[in-house]
């Protein structure tokens, strides 16, 4: 993907009109992360049936522009799909979904990523069940690999 510099159309739109922003009472999994250099913090939830199959995703987030868009966008492309379809929306999805993100940004999909990950950690755990791939999660990306290799980019 080419170095982005400013924000995508709908970067800005996931921004100025954010999707599914709120709470699930009693969701089936909640997941919260964070990142402690640039203050952001995502809170995913998720409603997820009998089926596995995820019915609702809400989010609040406090942090830049580009953590309410990939918040956003991240739970716009879990609706819908089973819980093993879910684990693999990674943060280069969100990132392509919106149409790239300035690499001084990239992070914010990196919180998305997680914070999906850490709700889906949470109902695996409610519910007594191992979702096949799913890796405890991290409460700071800071503590990710990735998030060193996407910044040395």
């Amino acid at each position: 993907m080419s170095q982005v510099t400013e924000y995508s159309e709908k970067v800005m739109d996931h921004f100025m009109n954010p999707r599914n922003v709120g709470e699930i009472e009693d969701a089936a999994g909640v997941g919260t992360v964070g990142n402690a250099k640039c203050g952001d913090i995502m809170r995913i939830y998720l409603d997820i049936d009998e089926n596995h199959v995820i019915k609702d995703a809400k989010f609040k987030t406090f942090g830049c522009g580009a953590a309410v868009a990939t918040s956003s966008m991240a739970t716009e492309l879990v609706i819908g799909k089973t819980v093993e379809e879910a684990l693999k929306v990674t943060n280069k999805a969100v990132m392509e979904a919106l149409d790239g993100l300035p690499a001084v940004k990239v992070h914010c999909s990196l919180l998305a990523e997680e914070a999906i990950h850490a709700a889906l950690w949470d109902y695996a755990q409610k519910n007594n069940i191992t979702i096949e791939g799913l890796k405890p999660p991290v409460t700071d990306i800071d503590e990710t690999e990735e998030f060193y290799e996407m910044e040395e980019e």
